[in-house]
């Protein structure tokens, strides 16, 4: 008889896909995946429906990306962070962020090799290096303040150390790292000669007082990372899945290589789209940062009414709650009660850890606050029975 692989076996359904069918089946608040529940600026959804009635855009684009949207992602990495990217040989264009970190570790990576992982972490990082035949190596932040600790992180860089997996602003925990932090890193990987595949999805989500540093900006970094970027998290579309990849060219140049063979191109269409949507003013990313503030506030406060502790994020529209003062059980049992009795979702999160250090967030769950400000006074409403 015919089975599935032994490469995805273990896998399992995703727990984002069983949180939401949980939410739909109990008509709960959703704030466990991070799908907004509006829409971007119209106007890019415009330049869609244009690019769609043009006649140009509905076949086959080019495999790396159309050259109005790699043109717009390098003269982003110029204007914000004075990276000189190549258009023609530093940039690709792939369906969501998610594939172009597959891409990047396919492209990157060798069987046998040793792939970093800081915990919690995008459920795609670990099922991306086992796929890529390489052997993930765990580091945990640690609550409150989710932070590393200096000695398990550099105890697990070595002469097998392929790579790390980096995302800051970070998912699920909303910290931003510091530039300490990110010196510390820059330096094991120099040392061990290591390559940095960095999920900035969340670059212009951070809030007063902190700052987005792209690793690629430190001393002679840039010839070791490549840089993954998100329309869906940039300009809110999700549902369009455009991401892109940008970096040197002899690192690009392997990701283009595994890209080719995966998805061989993102939806045209929304390429166009994205391209202009690299063309509006500045003030749109004030705007951003101000809306995603005010809606930060909002959760924060529905947090605090239902007895739930957190410390604020720094930036994401994620945030990472204790919930041990208002139910006794642990955090998938919690998501489950939340869900089903109070009827607002959020996400376990001992599924982005290792078995090792699961223990670390077994009395905290995640929301994510990318929702209307409606959706998330009336979660704060709901959620106010935990304390009665």
């Amino acid at each position: 008889m015919p089975t599935m692989s032994k490469r995805v076996s273990g896998f399992g359904t995703t727990i984002f896909t069983e949180i939401n069918n949980l939410a739909r089946e109990h008509k709960a608040i959703n704030l466990g995946q991070g799908m907004p529940d509006f829409d971007g600026p119209y106007s890019i959804v415009e330049a869609a429906v244009a690019a769609l009635q043009g006649g140009e855009s509905n076949q086959y684009p080019p495999g790396p990306g159309i050259l109005p949207l790699r043109e717009g992602i390098a003269t982003h990495a110029r204007v914000f962070y004075n990276l000189d990217v190549s258009v023609d040989t530093g940039v690709v264009v792939t369906p969501g962020a998610t594939e172009g970190v597959f891409a990047s570790v396919m492209g990157l990576v060798d069987p046998g090799d040793e792939v970093i992982i800081i915990e919690p972490y995008f459920d795609s990082y670990v099922p991306n290096v086992i796929m890529a035949g390489a052997k993930p190596v765990y580091v945990p932040l640690h609550p409150p303040e989710w932070q590393f600790d200096f000695d398990e992180l550099g105890a697990a860089f070595n002469k097998n150390t392929r790579a790390i997996l980096l995302n800051t602003p970070h998912n699920p925990t909303g910290r931003v790292f510091t530039l300490e932090e990110l010196t510390f890193i820059a330096d094991l990987c120099k040392a061990f000669d290591v390559t940095v595949i960095s999920d900035d999805v969340y670059e212009h989500l951070v809030f007063e007082g902190y700052r987005h540093i792209p690793m690629a900006t430190l001393p002679d970094m840039f010839e070791r990372t490549v840089t993954i970027g998100s329309a869906g998290k940039t300009f809110g579309m999700t549902g369009w899945k455009i991401g892109w990849v940008y970096g040197p060219p002899h690192l690009i140049q392997g990701v283009k290589q595994a890209h080719q063979f995966i998805a061989f191109a993102a939806n045209h269409p929304a390429q166009r789209a994205v391209a202009y949507a690299f063309t509006l003013p500045s003030s749109y990313y004030e705007e951003y940062q101000d809306l995603y503030t005010r809606k930060r506030d909002l959760m924060m406060d529905a947090l605090s009414g239902a007895g739930l502790k957190a410390a604020q994020p720094q930036g994401t529209y994620f945030v990472m709650a204790d919930f041990s003062d208002v139910h006794d059980g642990d955090d998938v049992e919690f998501a489950k009660y939340l869900t089903q009795e109070i009827g607002v979702a959020c996400i376990p999160p001992t599924f982005f850890y290792s078995e090792a250090h699961k223990h670390i967030v077994s009395k905290q769950v995640r929301f994510a606050f990318c929702k209307s400000d409606e959706t998330l006074q009336q979660a704060g409403e709901k959620m106010a029975e935990l304390r009665g």
